[in-house]
């Protein structure tokens, strides 16, 4: 089955750090772009960041710049994101998918997982 694989979230105070892992599953990822996405409750989708298959490029939303990192280790199979200085507005489900340069061309997003909360509050 084609799919990914998220870890690394849980509950953390404002202005901790977590590091999300994203491993895929059935494919090899390293014709894809990936993003990692949030969806907090009542509130819409939301993309971080993105990174992109060759050259590596990296976007993210005005909301985390500066705060989150996204990387990848095509040999691992995985996409990492790295979040420091956590705010309660953070607080979401941490989705991974692909591919990122699909949907910015008007396509949808096809390849995803099944999510991982992370929670910020003290």
């Amino acid at each position: 089955q084609v799919q990914f694989v998220e870890s690394g979230g849980g509950l953390v105070q404002p202005g901790g750090s977590l590091r999300l892992s994203c491993a895929a599953s059935g494919f090899t990822l390293d014709y894809y772009a990936i993003g990692w996405l949030r969806q907090a409750p009542g509130k819409e989708r939301e993309e971080v960041s993105c990174i992109g298959s060759i050259d590596g490029s990296t976007s993210y939303a005005d909301s985390v710049k500066g705060r989150f990192t996204i990387s990848r280790d095509n040999a691992k199979n995985t996409v990492y994101l790295q979040m420091n200085s956590l705010k309660p507005e953070d607080t979401a489900v941490y989705y991974c998918a692909a591919d990122c340069t699909v949907v910015l061309a008007g396509g949808e997003y096809d390849i995803w997982g099944q999510g991982t909360q992370v929670t910020v509050s003290s």
